[in-house]
Protein backbone atom coordinates (compact mmCIF):
# COMPACT_ATOMS: atom_id res chain seq x y z
CA UNK A 1 0.00 0.00 0.00
CA UNK A 2 1.58 2.83 -0.56
CA UNK A 3 0.10 5.62 1.66
CA UNK A 4 0.01 5.01 5.40
CA UNK A 5 -2.82 3.34 7.20
CA UNK A 6 -4.55 6.15 9.94
CA UNK A 7 -7.43 4.06 11.63
CA UNK A 8 -7.83 0.00 11.74
CA UNK A 9 -11.37 -0.45 12.93
CA UNK A 10 -11.70 -4.26 14.11
CA UNK A 11 -12.95 -7.43 15.84
CA UNK A 12 -16.02 -5.42 14.51
CA UNK A 13 -19.66 -6.38 13.32
CA UNK A 14 -19.55 -4.37 10.54
CA UNK A 15 -23.14 -3.32 8.53
CA UNK A 16 -21.45 -1.64 5.94
CA UNK A 17 -25.29 -0.87 4.07
CA UNK A 18 -24.20 -1.24 0.87
CA UNK A 19 -26.63 -2.72 -2.34
CA UNK A 20 -25.54 -6.08 -0.96
CA UNK A 21 -25.82 -5.63 2.72
CA UNK A 22 -22.73 -7.25 3.12
CA UNK A 23 -20.48 -8.05 6.54
CA UNK A 24 -17.12 -6.86 7.79
CA UNK A 25 -14.64 -7.52 10.64
CA UNK A 26 -13.18 -4.80 10.19
CA UNK A 27 -12.17 -0.96 8.27
CA UNK A 28 -9.36 0.81 6.93
CA UNK A 29 -9.42 4.55 6.76
CA UNK A 30 -6.15 6.70 5.26
CA UNK A 31 -6.89 10.45 4.64
CA UNK A 32 -10.45 10.68 6.09
CA UNK A 33 -11.28 7.92 3.32
CA UNK A 34 -12.38 4.26 3.68
CA UNK A 35 -9.46 2.65 2.22
CA UNK A 36 -10.38 -1.24 3.45
CA UNK A 37 -13.39 -3.26 5.05
CA UNK A 38 -12.89 -6.89 5.13
CA UNK A 39 -11.86 -9.49 7.39
CA UNK A 40 -9.77 -8.77 10.70
CA UNK A 41 -6.27 -10.74 9.45
CA UNK A 42 -6.87 -8.65 5.49
CA UNK A 43 -7.45 -5.36 7.01
CA UNK A 44 -4.88 -6.04 9.99
CA UNK A 45 -1.87 -6.54 7.13
CA UNK A 46 -2.30 -2.94 6.03
CA UNK A 47 -1.23 -0.98 9.49
CA UNK A 48 1.88 0.93 9.00
CA UNK A 49 3.61 3.09 11.43
CA UNK A 50 1.36 4.73 13.46
CA UNK A 51 -1.61 3.32 12.79
CA UNK A 52 -4.49 3.48 15.70
CA UNK A 53 -6.29 0.41 16.00
CA UNK A 54 -8.98 0.59 17.70
CA UNK A 55 -10.43 -3.08 19.09
CA UNK A 56 -14.32 -2.72 19.32
CA UNK A 57 -14.84 -5.98 21.06
CA UNK A 58 -17.47 -7.14 18.40
CA UNK A 59 -19.95 -4.45 18.68
CA UNK A 60 -21.75 -3.30 16.06
CA UNK A 61 -20.26 -0.56 13.55
CA UNK A 62 -22.03 1.02 10.89
CA UNK A 63 -22.33 4.10 8.48
CA UNK A 64 -22.88 7.52 10.06
CA UNK A 65 -26.44 7.63 10.35
CA UNK A 66 -28.01 10.84 7.85
CA UNK A 67 -31.32 12.71 8.97
CA UNK A 68 -32.50 14.32 5.29
CA UNK A 69 -35.01 16.88 7.68
CA UNK A 70 -34.38 19.18 10.21
CA UNK A 71 -33.40 22.60 11.24
CA UNK A 72 -30.64 22.76 13.04
CA UNK A 73 -30.31 26.49 13.50
CA UNK A 74 -33.78 26.54 15.05
CA UNK A 75 -32.86 23.37 17.15
CA UNK A 76 -29.12 24.69 18.44
CA UNK A 77 -30.81 27.39 19.67
CA UNK A 78 -33.70 25.77 21.48
CA UNK A 79 -31.07 24.00 23.33
CA UNK A 80 -28.88 26.40 23.79
CA UNK A 81 -30.69 29.55 24.48
CA UNK A 82 -34.28 28.79 24.85
CA UNK A 83 -36.98 27.70 27.51
CA UNK A 84 -37.51 23.78 27.51
CA UNK A 85 -41.05 22.93 26.99
CA UNK A 86 -42.47 19.11 26.30
CA UNK A 87 -45.16 18.37 23.90
CA UNK A 88 -46.71 16.56 26.94
CA UNK A 89 -46.78 19.35 29.14
CA UNK A 90 -50.29 21.12 30.16
CA UNK A 91 -51.22 24.55 30.11
CA UNK A 92 -50.68 24.89 33.80
CA UNK A 93 -47.01 23.33 33.42
CA UNK A 94 -46.30 26.06 31.02
CA UNK A 95 -46.79 29.00 32.88
CA UNK A 96 -45.47 27.64 35.84
CA UNK A 97 -42.03 27.11 33.77
CA UNK A 98 -42.81 30.62 32.14
CA UNK A 99 -43.21 31.90 35.99
CA UNK A 100 -39.54 30.67 37.18
CA UNK A 101 -38.01 31.65 33.78
CA UNK A 102 -39.37 35.34 34.49
CA UNK A 103 -37.71 35.42 37.55
CA UNK A 104 -33.92 34.97 35.70
CA UNK A 105 -35.02 37.00 32.78
CA UNK A 106 -34.23 40.85 32.62
CA UNK A 107 -37.68 42.76 32.55
CA UNK A 108 -37.07 43.74 28.89
CA UNK A 109 -35.70 40.60 27.83
CA UNK A 110 -38.29 38.12 25.63
CA UNK A 111 -38.85 34.56 26.96
CA UNK A 112 -39.04 32.30 24.00
CA UNK A 113 -39.32 28.71 24.21
CA UNK A 114 -41.35 25.39 23.10
CA UNK A 115 -42.89 23.11 22.38
CA UNK A 116 -46.26 23.56 23.08
CA UNK A 117 -48.28 20.47 22.57
CA UNK A 118 -51.30 20.72 20.15
CA UNK A 119 -53.86 19.81 22.27
CA UNK A 120 -52.59 22.77 24.40
CA UNK A 121 -52.77 25.11 21.28
CA UNK A 122 -55.96 24.12 20.60
CA UNK A 123 -57.53 25.17 23.85
CA UNK A 124 -55.87 28.36 23.90
CA UNK A 125 -56.79 29.12 20.56
CA UNK A 126 -60.57 29.69 22.14
CA UNK A 127 -59.17 32.46 23.57
CA UNK A 128 -59.14 33.27 27.43
CA UNK A 129 -55.81 32.56 28.84
CA UNK A 130 -54.00 35.35 27.39
CA UNK A 131 -54.34 37.23 30.92
CA UNK A 132 -52.95 33.88 32.75
CA UNK A 133 -49.63 34.29 30.15
CA UNK A 134 -49.46 38.02 31.01
CA UNK A 135 -48.85 37.63 34.56
CA UNK A 136 -46.50 34.47 34.66
CA UNK A 137 -44.28 36.27 32.63
CA UNK A 138 -44.13 39.49 34.99
CA UNK A 139 -44.31 41.90 32.00
CA UNK A 140 -41.52 40.19 29.78
CA UNK A 141 -42.81 39.71 26.58
CA UNK A 142 -43.27 36.26 25.18
CA UNK A 143 -42.57 34.19 22.30
CA UNK A 144 -43.85 29.95 22.70
CA UNK A 145 -43.35 27.86 19.84
CA UNK A 146 -46.00 24.86 19.04
CA UNK A 147 -45.50 21.53 18.26
CA UNK A 148 -45.15 21.71 14.63
CA UNK A 149 -43.25 24.69 14.82
CA UNK A 150 -45.71 26.57 12.25
CA UNK A 151 -47.43 28.17 15.04
CA UNK A 152 -47.29 30.30 18.49
CA UNK A 153 -48.35 32.18 21.26
CA UNK A 154 -47.48 35.24 22.86
CA UNK A 155 -48.76 37.49 25.45
CA UNK A 156 -49.64 41.16 25.21
CA UNK A 157 -46.43 42.49 25.54
CA UNK A 158 -45.39 40.68 22.43
CA UNK A 159 -48.38 41.65 20.64
CA UNK A 160 -47.52 45.66 21.38
CA UNK A 161 -44.24 45.32 20.07
CA UNK A 162 -45.21 43.60 16.86
CA UNK A 163 -47.61 46.36 16.52
CA UNK A 164 -50.56 43.97 16.30
CA UNK A 165 -54.03 44.73 17.73
CA UNK A 166 -57.65 43.73 17.33
CA UNK A 167 -58.08 45.66 14.15
CA UNK A 168 -54.38 44.46 12.42
CA UNK A 169 -55.71 42.30 9.65
CA UNK A 170 -54.57 38.63 8.79
CA UNK A 171 -51.35 38.51 6.45
CA UNK A 172 -51.65 36.33 3.35
CA UNK A 173 -51.13 32.81 4.10
CA UNK A 174 -51.61 32.98 7.88
CA UNK A 175 -53.95 34.16 10.90
CA UNK A 176 -53.96 36.33 13.83
CA UNK A 177 -56.33 34.00 16.09
CA UNK A 178 -59.20 35.79 17.37
CA UNK A 179 -61.67 34.79 20.13
CA UNK A 180 -65.64 34.26 18.87
CA UNK A 181 -65.68 38.46 20.42
CA UNK A 182 -63.05 39.34 18.20
CA UNK A 183 -60.41 39.65 20.91
CA UNK A 184 -56.87 38.67 20.69
CA UNK A 185 -55.92 34.85 21.97
CA UNK A 186 -52.41 35.65 21.36
CA UNK A 187 -52.32 32.53 19.19
CA UNK A 188 -50.68 32.90 15.55
CA UNK A 189 -50.78 30.57 12.66
CA UNK A 190 -48.23 30.18 9.64
CA UNK A 191 -46.86 33.85 8.33
CA UNK A 192 -48.82 35.42 10.89
CA UNK A 193 -45.65 34.16 13.13
CA UNK A 194 -43.14 35.97 10.72
CA UNK A 195 -43.98 38.93 12.86
CA UNK A 196 -43.35 37.70 16.11
CA UNK A 197 -39.90 36.65 15.15
CA UNK A 198 -39.21 39.69 13.85
CA UNK A 199 -39.76 41.35 16.97
CA UNK A 200 -37.92 38.83 19.01
CA UNK A 201 -34.93 38.98 16.65
CA UNK A 202 -34.32 42.56 17.22
CA UNK A 203 -34.22 42.32 20.44
CA UNK A 204 -31.18 40.27 20.11
CA UNK A 205 -27.81 42.27 20.33
CA UNK A 206 -25.22 40.27 18.64
CA UNK A 207 -27.38 37.38 16.55
CA UNK A 208 -24.32 36.36 14.65
CA UNK A 209 -22.16 34.95 17.48
CA UNK A 210 -25.33 33.72 19.21
CA UNK A 211 -25.85 31.44 15.97
CA UNK A 212 -22.57 30.30 15.83
CA UNK A 213 -22.51 28.60 19.14
CA UNK A 214 -25.74 26.95 18.70
CA UNK A 215 -25.08 25.70 15.57
CA UNK A 216 -22.21 24.19 16.39
CA UNK A 217 -24.43 22.61 20.08
CA UNK A 218 -26.74 21.49 17.20
CA UNK A 219 -24.10 19.44 15.08
CA UNK A 220 -22.89 18.08 18.33
CA UNK A 221 -26.17 16.86 19.31
CA UNK A 222 -26.52 15.21 16.40
CA UNK A 223 -23.06 13.57 16.73
CA UNK A 224 -24.51 12.13 19.78
CA UNK A 225 -27.00 10.08 17.93
CA UNK A 226 -24.44 8.65 15.55
CA UNK A 227 -25.90 11.26 12.77
CA UNK A 228 -23.24 12.88 10.58
CA UNK A 229 -25.15 13.85 8.06
CA UNK A 230 -28.20 16.25 7.86
CA UNK A 231 -30.51 17.84 5.32
CA UNK A 232 -30.79 21.58 6.67
CA UNK A 233 -34.52 21.81 5.60
CA UNK A 234 -35.13 25.59 5.45
CA UNK A 235 -31.58 26.90 5.19
CA UNK A 236 -31.62 30.78 5.33
CA UNK A 237 -28.17 33.02 5.52
CA UNK A 238 -27.18 32.87 9.49
CA UNK A 239 -27.28 29.72 9.10
CA UNK A 240 -25.25 29.26 6.05
CA UNK A 241 -22.98 32.01 7.59
CA UNK A 242 -22.91 30.15 10.65
CA UNK A 243 -22.33 26.70 8.69
CA UNK A 244 -19.36 28.01 6.24
CA UNK A 245 -17.88 29.55 9.26
CA UNK A 246 -17.97 26.41 11.18
CA UNK A 247 -16.05 24.75 8.45
CA UNK A 248 -13.40 27.32 7.74
CA UNK A 249 -12.65 26.95 11.31
CA UNK A 250 -12.52 23.15 10.91
CA UNK A 251 -15.35 22.92 13.19
CA UNK A 252 -18.18 21.33 11.04
CA UNK A 253 -18.16 17.48 12.51
CA UNK A 254 -20.80 16.59 9.73
CA UNK A 255 -21.86 16.90 6.07
CA UNK A 256 -24.81 19.74 5.57
CA UNK A 257 -26.78 20.23 2.39
CA UNK A 258 -29.04 23.09 2.13
CA UNK A 259 -32.61 23.40 1.35
CA UNK A 260 -32.84 27.62 0.40
CA UNK A 261 -36.78 28.83 0.94
CA UNK A 262 -38.26 29.98 -1.81
CA UNK A 263 -40.20 31.93 -0.37
CA UNK A 264 -40.89 34.39 3.57
CA UNK A 265 -40.62 31.51 6.11
CA UNK A 266 -41.10 33.03 9.73
CA UNK A 267 -38.64 35.86 8.79
CA UNK A 268 -37.53 38.23 6.76
CA UNK A 269 -34.43 37.21 5.95
CA UNK A 270 -33.36 36.84 2.16
CA UNK A 271 -35.15 34.01 0.04
CA UNK A 272 -36.02 32.85 -4.01
CA UNK A 273 -33.08 33.94 -6.15
CA UNK A 274 -31.60 36.24 -4.42
CA UNK A 275 -30.80 34.17 -1.54
CA UNK A 276 -30.03 31.01 -4.18
CA UNK A 277 -27.31 33.54 -5.78
CA UNK A 278 -25.96 34.31 -2.10
CA UNK A 279 -25.79 30.90 -1.46
CA UNK A 280 -22.72 30.30 -3.38
CA UNK A 281 -20.34 31.94 -1.48
CA UNK A 282 -21.39 29.80 1.65
CA UNK A 283 -20.66 26.48 -0.32
CA UNK A 284 -17.87 24.69 1.36
CA UNK A 285 -16.63 20.83 0.70
CA UNK A 286 -19.16 19.81 3.45
CA UNK A 287 -21.65 22.72 3.14
CA UNK A 288 -23.89 22.34 0.03
CA UNK A 289 -26.74 24.46 -0.81
CA UNK A 290 -27.92 22.13 -3.64
CA UNK A 291 -31.98 22.37 -2.95
CA UNK A 292 -34.94 24.88 -2.82
CA UNK A 293 -37.25 24.74 -0.55
CA UNK A 294 -41.27 25.22 -0.77
CA UNK A 295 -44.36 24.90 1.81
CA UNK A 296 -47.54 24.46 -0.10
CA UNK A 297 -49.20 23.93 2.56
CA UNK A 298 -49.57 24.21 6.29
CA UNK A 299 -50.23 21.53 9.20
CA UNK A 300 -53.29 19.46 10.17
CA UNK A 301 -53.70 20.99 13.66
CA UNK A 302 -54.38 24.06 12.36
CA UNK A 303 -56.34 22.87 9.59
CA UNK A 304 -53.68 24.10 7.14
CA UNK A 305 -52.88 21.01 5.53
CA UNK A 306 -54.56 20.69 2.38
CA UNK A 307 -56.68 17.69 2.20
CA UNK A 308 -58.64 15.94 -0.84
CA UNK A 309 -61.57 15.66 1.83
CA UNK A 310 -63.29 18.10 4.12
CA UNK A 311 -61.71 18.58 7.54
CA UNK A 312 -64.01 16.85 10.69
CA UNK A 313 -66.43 20.01 11.13
CA UNK A 314 -67.24 20.15 15.27
CA UNK A 315 -69.62 22.97 14.76
CA UNK A 316 -71.74 25.42 13.33
CA UNK A 317 -68.49 27.83 13.67
CA UNK A 318 -66.51 25.55 11.46
CA UNK A 319 -67.07 25.12 7.66
CA UNK A 320 -67.72 21.43 6.73
CA UNK A 321 -66.35 21.73 3.06
CA UNK A 322 -62.97 22.92 4.46
CA UNK A 323 -59.93 21.04 2.30
CA UNK A 324 -57.02 23.12 3.67
CA UNK A 325 -55.54 25.96 1.51
CA UNK A 326 -52.53 25.29 -1.43
CA UNK A 327 -50.08 28.30 -0.51
CA UNK A 328 -49.10 27.98 -4.63
CA UNK A 329 -51.30 28.28 -7.77
CA UNK A 330 -50.15 25.03 -10.03
CA UNK A 331 -48.40 27.82 -12.31
CA UNK A 332 -46.75 29.70 -9.45
CA UNK A 333 -45.30 26.46 -8.52
CA UNK A 334 -44.05 25.19 -11.72
CA UNK A 335 -42.76 28.68 -12.30
CA UNK A 336 -40.49 28.66 -9.21
CA UNK A 337 -39.80 24.99 -9.95
CA UNK A 338 -38.49 25.95 -13.35
CA UNK A 339 -36.08 29.04 -11.45
CA UNK A 340 -34.98 26.37 -9.25
CA UNK A 341 -34.07 24.31 -12.52
CA UNK A 342 -32.00 27.63 -13.80
CA UNK A 343 -30.47 27.62 -10.45
CA UNK A 344 -29.01 23.81 -10.18
CA UNK A 345 -30.92 23.28 -7.80
CA UNK A 346 -33.00 20.22 -6.21
CA UNK A 347 -36.30 21.22 -4.44
CA UNK A 348 -37.17 19.64 -1.41
CA UNK A 349 -41.71 20.53 -0.91
CA UNK A 350 -43.51 20.73 2.31
CA UNK A 351 -46.89 18.09 1.26
CA UNK A 352 -48.49 17.43 4.69
CA UNK A 353 -51.70 16.78 3.05
CA UNK A 354 -53.08 14.74 0.64
CA UNK A 355 -54.21 17.36 -1.88
CA UNK A 356 -50.72 19.15 -1.63
CA UNK A 357 -48.79 15.85 -2.33
CA UNK A 358 -50.67 15.65 -5.34
CA UNK A 359 -49.89 19.00 -6.25
CA UNK A 360 -46.12 18.76 -6.07
CA UNK A 361 -46.01 14.82 -8.16
CA UNK A 362 -48.23 16.99 -10.91
CA UNK A 363 -45.91 19.80 -10.55
CA UNK A 364 -42.96 17.22 -10.66
CA UNK A 365 -44.38 15.15 -13.75
CA UNK A 366 -44.48 18.32 -15.94
CA UNK A 367 -40.43 19.60 -15.15
CA UNK A 368 -39.52 15.84 -15.52
CA UNK A 369 -41.54 16.21 -19.20
CA UNK A 370 -39.83 18.98 -19.87
CA UNK A 371 -35.87 18.45 -17.86
CA UNK A 372 -35.59 14.50 -17.61
CA UNK A 373 -34.64 13.13 -14.53
CA UNK A 374 -31.25 15.23 -13.66
CA UNK A 375 -33.25 17.24 -10.52
CA UNK A 376 -33.57 15.65 -7.26
CA UNK A 377 -36.77 16.52 -5.87
CA UNK A 378 -38.45 15.57 -2.66
CA UNK A 379 -41.85 15.76 -0.90
CA UNK A 380 -41.11 16.13 2.56
CA UNK A 381 -43.56 14.69 5.30
CA UNK A 382 -45.55 12.02 3.01
CA UNK A 383 -47.82 11.42 5.85
CA UNK A 384 -50.77 10.96 3.98
CA UNK A 385 -50.37 9.95 0.48
CA UNK A 386 -53.42 9.24 -2.16
CA UNK A 387 -53.72 5.57 -3.18
CA UNK A 388 -53.58 6.40 -6.55
CA UNK A 389 -50.25 8.72 -5.96
CA UNK A 390 -48.32 5.98 -4.07
CA UNK A 391 -46.93 4.70 -6.98
CA UNK A 392 -45.89 8.12 -8.65
CA UNK A 393 -42.74 8.55 -6.68
CA UNK A 394 -40.92 5.89 -7.79
CA UNK A 395 -42.33 6.96 -11.53
CA UNK A 396 -41.37 10.41 -11.28
CA UNK A 397 -38.36 9.69 -9.34
CA UNK A 398 -39.27 11.52 -6.36
CA UNK A 399 -37.70 10.82 -3.05
CA UNK A 400 -40.53 10.35 0.09
CA UNK A 401 -39.27 12.57 3.02
CA UNK A 402 -40.86 10.83 6.08
CA UNK A 403 -40.89 13.25 8.65
CA UNK A 404 -41.22 14.27 11.51
CA UNK A 405 -40.64 10.96 14.14
CA UNK A 406 -44.50 10.66 14.42
CA UNK A 407 -45.62 7.14 13.06
CA UNK A 408 -46.75 5.96 16.36
CA UNK A 409 -49.25 7.11 18.99
CA UNK A 410 -48.14 10.62 20.11
CA UNK A 411 -50.23 13.53 21.82
CA UNK A 412 -49.44 15.43 18.13
CA UNK A 413 -51.32 12.30 16.41
CA UNK A 414 -54.23 12.46 18.70
CA UNK A 415 -54.48 16.06 17.74
CA UNK A 416 -54.47 15.23 14.02
CA UNK A 417 -56.69 12.35 14.69
CA UNK A 418 -59.57 15.17 15.78
CA UNK A 419 -59.12 17.04 12.68
CA UNK A 420 -58.45 15.05 9.87
CA UNK A 421 -61.28 12.24 8.51
CA UNK A 422 -60.62 9.00 9.37
CA UNK A 423 -60.48 7.96 5.70
CA UNK A 424 -57.27 9.43 5.43
CA UNK A 425 -55.82 9.19 8.97
CA UNK A 426 -56.01 5.44 9.26
CA UNK A 427 -53.79 5.51 5.95
CA UNK A 428 -51.19 7.75 7.85
CA UNK A 429 -47.71 7.20 6.96
CA UNK A 430 -47.94 4.48 3.85
CA UNK A 431 -44.52 4.07 3.74
CA UNK A 432 -44.90 -0.12 3.14
CA UNK A 433 -46.72 0.80 0.20
CA UNK A 434 -44.46 3.53 -0.76
CA UNK A 435 -41.28 0.69 -0.90
CA UNK A 436 -43.39 -1.99 -2.51
CA UNK A 437 -43.96 0.32 -5.48
CA UNK A 438 -40.38 1.41 -5.45
CA UNK A 439 -40.08 4.71 -3.72
CA UNK A 440 -36.61 5.91 -2.09
CA UNK A 441 -37.39 6.93 1.41
CA UNK A 442 -35.15 8.53 3.64
CA UNK A 443 -35.85 9.78 6.81
CA UNK A 444 -36.05 12.84 8.87
CA UNK A 445 -36.56 14.27 12.51
CA UNK A 446 -37.45 17.60 11.95
CA UNK A 447 -36.25 18.33 14.53
CA UNK A 448 -36.99 20.56 16.63
CA UNK A 449 -40.56 19.76 15.97
CA UNK A 450 -40.20 16.46 17.85
CA UNK A 451 -38.31 17.34 21.08
CA UNK A 452 -35.41 15.17 20.23
CA UNK A 453 -33.39 13.91 16.84
CA UNK A 454 -32.88 10.65 18.53
CA UNK A 455 -32.79 8.39 15.63
CA UNK A 456 -33.41 5.04 17.54
CA UNK A 457 -36.75 5.74 18.72
CA UNK A 458 -37.55 6.58 15.38
CA UNK A 459 -36.03 3.55 13.78
CA UNK A 460 -37.65 1.17 16.10
CA UNK A 461 -41.12 2.96 15.85
CA UNK A 462 -40.97 2.19 11.72
CA UNK A 463 -40.79 -1.44 12.33
CA UNK A 464 -43.33 -1.51 14.88
CA UNK A 465 -45.44 1.70 14.57
CA UNK A 466 -46.19 1.77 18.37
CA UNK A 467 -44.62 3.82 20.88
CA UNK A 468 -41.23 3.38 22.89
CA UNK A 469 -43.15 3.55 25.97
CA UNK A 470 -45.24 0.52 26.54
CA UNK A 471 -47.57 2.67 28.62
CA UNK A 472 -48.99 4.13 25.44
CA UNK A 473 -50.85 1.91 23.87
CA UNK A 474 -52.15 1.21 20.24
CA UNK A 475 -50.71 1.78 16.60
CA UNK A 476 -51.01 4.00 14.18
CA UNK A 477 -51.50 2.20 10.69
CA UNK A 478 -49.80 -1.22 11.60
CA UNK A 479 -49.74 -2.03 7.91
CA UNK A 480 -47.52 0.80 6.90
CA UNK A 481 -45.19 -0.89 8.82
CA UNK A 482 -41.50 -1.94 7.41
CA UNK A 483 -38.52 -4.03 8.26
CA UNK A 484 -35.50 -3.23 10.35
CA UNK A 485 -33.30 -3.75 7.33
CA UNK A 486 -35.88 -1.29 5.43
CA UNK A 487 -35.30 1.26 8.12
CA UNK A 488 -31.78 1.12 8.41
CA UNK A 489 -31.19 2.32 4.93
CA UNK A 490 -33.90 4.90 4.85
CA UNK A 491 -31.08 6.69 7.52
CA UNK A 492 -27.82 5.51 5.63
CA UNK A 493 -27.72 4.41 1.77
CA UNK A 494 -31.23 5.54 0.48
CA UNK A 495 -30.69 8.71 2.67
CA UNK A 496 -27.36 9.70 1.19
CA UNK A 497 -29.08 9.32 -2.98
CA UNK A 498 -31.92 11.37 -1.43
CA UNK A 499 -29.36 14.27 -0.78
CA UNK A 500 -27.51 13.71 -3.91
CA UNK A 501 -24.48 12.04 -1.70
CA UNK A 502 -24.28 8.87 -2.41
CA UNK A 503 -20.90 8.71 -4.07
CA UNK A 504 -19.30 9.94 -0.62
CA UNK A 505 -21.74 8.28 2.15
CA UNK A 506 -24.31 6.10 3.60
CA UNK A 507 -22.30 2.74 2.70
CA UNK A 508 -19.14 1.79 4.55
CA UNK A 509 -16.99 0.81 0.86
CA UNK A 510 -13.91 1.72 0.01
CA UNK A 511 -13.24 5.17 -1.20
CA UNK A 512 -16.61 6.77 0.99
CA UNK A 513 -15.92 9.29 3.76
CA UNK A 514 -15.16 7.19 6.91
CA UNK A 515 -17.76 8.44 8.64
CA UNK A 516 -19.28 5.25 11.04
CA UNK A 517 -20.60 4.28 14.42
CA UNK A 518 -19.93 2.10 17.08
CA UNK A 519 -23.08 0.74 18.93
CA UNK A 520 -23.49 -0.64 22.57
CA UNK A 521 -26.15 -3.12 20.96
CA UNK A 522 -26.41 -4.96 17.97
CA UNK A 523 -29.29 -4.38 16.30
CA UNK A 524 -30.25 -7.60 15.04
CA UNK A 525 -29.77 -9.28 18.04
CA UNK A 526 -32.28 -7.31 20.54
CA UNK A 527 -36.12 -7.49 20.69
CA UNK A 528 -37.17 -4.88 18.43
CA UNK A 529 -39.31 -2.90 21.16
CA UNK A 530 -35.32 -2.57 22.92
CA UNK A 531 -34.00 -0.38 19.46
CA UNK A 532 -35.24 2.41 21.25
CA UNK A 533 -32.28 1.94 23.74
CA UNK A 534 -29.60 2.02 21.44
CA UNK A 535 -26.91 4.17 22.97
CA UNK A 536 -23.59 5.34 20.36
CA UNK A 537 -20.30 4.66 22.16
CA UNK A 538 -18.60 6.44 19.11
CA UNK A 539 -19.10 8.65 16.54
CA UNK A 540 -16.50 8.96 13.44
CA UNK A 541 -16.47 11.73 11.04
CA UNK A 542 -14.09 11.57 8.39
CA UNK A 543 -11.84 9.32 9.90
CA UNK A 544 -11.77 11.45 13.62
CA UNK A 545 -13.15 10.19 16.26
CA UNK A 546 -16.46 13.19 17.16
CA UNK A 547 -18.33 11.51 19.96
CA UNK A 548 -17.33 8.87 22.75
CA UNK A 549 -14.71 8.15 24.75
CA UNK A 550 -12.28 5.08 24.24
CA UNK A 551 -13.20 1.59 24.35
Amino acid sequence: MSESTDLIITNADVHTCDSTSSRAEAVAVSGGLITAVGAAADVAALATRGTDVVDVGGRMVMPGLIDIHAHLLTGGTAITWELPLQPEDTLDDILTAVRAHAKITPPDEWIIGGVVGSSVMDRLAEGGYLPALDAAAGGRPVLLRDHSYHNRWVNSKALQLMGVDRNTPNPPDGTIVRDRDGGLTGVLYESACTVAERAATASISDPAARDRVAMRNAIEHMNSFGITAVQDAATLEPSLRALSELDDANGLTSWIVASLPARPWMSDATVGPQLYAAAVQHRRAQVRPDFAKLFLDGVPTTRTSALLEPYICHGAHEDPADTGPLFWTDSELIAELELCQEAGLGAKLHATGDRSVRQALDAFEVMRQRHGTQSIFHIAHVEYVAPADVSRFAALGVVADASPYIWFPTPFEGSIKNQVPPSIFDRSWPLRELLDHNALLAAGSDWPIVPTPNPWNALETLVTRASPDSRVGGRTNPAGAITLREGIMAFTSSGARAMGMADTIGALVPGRSADFIVLDQNLFDVDTSAIHRTEVLQTYFRGRRVHGTEL
